[in-house]
């Protein structure tokens, strides 16, 4: 994940890590997305949108791992870092809210990224690890095949036949085997092949 993470960030930017890029304040800034898809107003009728929260925790592993690429350190070192603080960690089985809030503060006072408080809101959302890889690869795809087609230059067109490509990837995901050798390979495909017939149709 975070070798396809670097590839994606260089797709935009090829001297990425050169540009010290606000990380930690895209990091906080999805805590607070999240938490406005959890519900934190008590003084309306809301209702947890909990397929909306696990898309926020993904959008915030991307830059999570993002900011931990952006400090230099090897790609390999990184992992075994991460792999060590989970290994480590005791789990509090915070609420959705307080470990949002725990991570959102986190990366406030420090300008950085804790796998650590990630850990603990990725299980609070109902994620486990299986789930959050084939997630983020998932949208890392989305993300080459936006760039793929004219992302940046505003010619993508970000509905398909009346719906967000967002759900098409939920769609494509689980109906592939997250197993495969190819599975991003897959992912893309499939992808490519609908967005050109439902935006021929739309």
């Amino acid at each position: 994940m975070l070798a396809m993470q670097h590839r994606m960030n260089t797709r935009i930017h090829e001297q990425w890590v050169d540009q010290n890029f606000a990380w930690y304040r895209a990091i906080w800034i999805e805590c607070a997305e999240l938490l406005e898809h959890y519900g934190y107003k008590w003084w309306k009728k809301q209702d947890p949108d909990l397929a909306q929260v696990q898309l926020e925790v993904i959008d915030i592993w991307h830059f999570g791992m993002s900011a931990l690429l952006g400090t230099g350190r090897s790609q390999s070192d990184i992992a075994a870092d991460i792999a060590s603080q989970v290994a480590e960690y005791q789990y509090r089985q915070l609420a959705v809210p307080e470990a949002t809030e725990t991570l959102a503060q986190h990366a406030l006072e420090t300008k950085s990224f804790s796998a650590e408080h990630f850990w603990e809101l990725m299980l609070a959302s109902g994620l486990d690890f299986e789930q959050l890889y084939s997630a983020y690869v998932g949208k890392n795809v989305l993300n080459f095949f936006r760039q793929d087609h004219g992302y940046q230059e505003g010619l993508y067109q970000k509905n398909w036949d009346g719906r967000e490509d967002n759900e098409h990837l939920v769609e494509v995901v689980e109906s592939l085997d997250k197993s495969a050798d190819d599975f991003a390979e897959q992912i893309y495909a499939a992808l490519a092949s609908r967005y050109s017939k439902l935006c021929a149709v739309s």
